[in-house]
């Protein structure tokens, strides 16, 4: 269970990538029935530690206080793509995954796990100006570029800046529900769910027009999950050939409409699973599996346990209801 996290703070790092880890798991949220992590920034080096805007952050915390943590969390940092790092730091994050817990990197602070040689032969992305950066400092890696995060489970890398935040909720999602991780997201004011797999960034603009078309028909697929559709409906929706309208969607979204829709549909079979009493097949026909088997099968893959499973996990604390 994710209880302890540790933030690394290094000279040069960058404010804001620090302030994502610290807003997620720093601040006490008790009084709403959240959980409470046992948080620290750790200075990496005396304290106080220079930051990228010339700001400076006094901590009392040093290194050997990432021997307790679960957790590991990695912010960007100035030079991080090019600069060494202390091997301590770099045995204390080898160390976590050793026994059994995590580190998470935002932006650039992927290079430092990969210095601890924790990329090799995983999965991994960070900001997509770095990523063949990334790749060439690091060439047993899997880098995927224009991803928002990846979790090759313990290491979790994310994109630049607010993916982060995506990042940091869907493991607390992972550890704890989705009850937790949107409460989280509603006091930030955030979505509380981003796919890892969405784009960066739209490789080239969009006429202002067709942006908005393609995504009145994302809300019209979200208000009928439980409708089979093909590419060439939602085209004719969006006044678009099926040709044209996937490939916007493409750009839109990062991943296909079939794809879109099946992660909107396990998400809302997560939120069933954990706020409702209604019955596998109930869920399965609201979330447009049509079967409680293929439910199965499709939450299998992308949650990596089963339904019933999940539910024993997550099932939220107050008492079930009828949806």
């Amino acid at each position: 269970m994710l209880k302890n996290v540790a933030v690394v703070l290094m000279d040069g790092g960058h404010a804001f990538e620090l302030g994502v880890v610290c807003e997620v798991f720093g601040i006490d949220r008790s009084e709403q029935g959240l959980p409470v992590y046992d948080f620290a920034v750790v200075a990496v080096g005396s304290s106080p530690v220079r930051m990228h805007n010339s700001m400076t952050v006094t901590t009392p915390y040093g290194i050997d206080r990432l021997e307790e943590a679960d957790l590991i969390a990695v912010p960007a940092g100035c030079d991080f793509p090019d600069r060494e790092y202390p091997p301590e730091l770099l045995r204390a994050l080898r160390g976590v995954v050793e026994r059994g817990g995590r580190v998470l990197s935002v932006c650039s602070g992927a290079f430092v796990l990969g210095a601890a040689g924790l990329l090799d032969g995983r999965s991994c992305t960070t900001h997509w100006r770095h990523t063949e950066g990334l790749a060439r400092r690091f060439p047993l890696a899997r880098v995927e570029p224009d991803v928002l995060y990846v979790d090759d489970d313990p290491v979790i890398t994310s994109a630049g800046t607010a993916a982060g935040i995506d990042a940091c909720l869907h493991l607390v999602r992972k550890e704890q529900g989705g009850a937790v991780a949107t409460g989280i997201a509603r006091r930030m004011v955030v979505p509380p769910h981003r796919e890892g797999g969405q784009a960066q960034y739209v490789d080239r603009p969009l006429p202002r027009g067709q942006c908005d078309t393609v995504g009145g028909v994302l809300g019209w697929m979200e208000r009928h999950l439980d409708r089979e559709v093909t590419v060439e409906e939602l085209a004719a929706r969006a006044h678009m050939s099926p040709r044209t309208f996937a490939r916007r969607f493409q750009q839109e979204t990062g991943t296909t409409p079939y794809r879109w829709l099946l992660g909107q549909r396990v998400l809302l079979a997560r939120e069933l699973l954990e706020g409702t009493d209604e019955t596998m097949d109930a869920i399965a026909s609201r979330a447009g599996f049509g079967s409680a088997a293929t439910l199965r099968h499709h939450f299998a893959q992308w949650v990596g346990t089963t339904p019933q499973s999940y539910r024993r996990t997550f099932r939220d604390p107050v008492p079930a209801r009828s949806a």
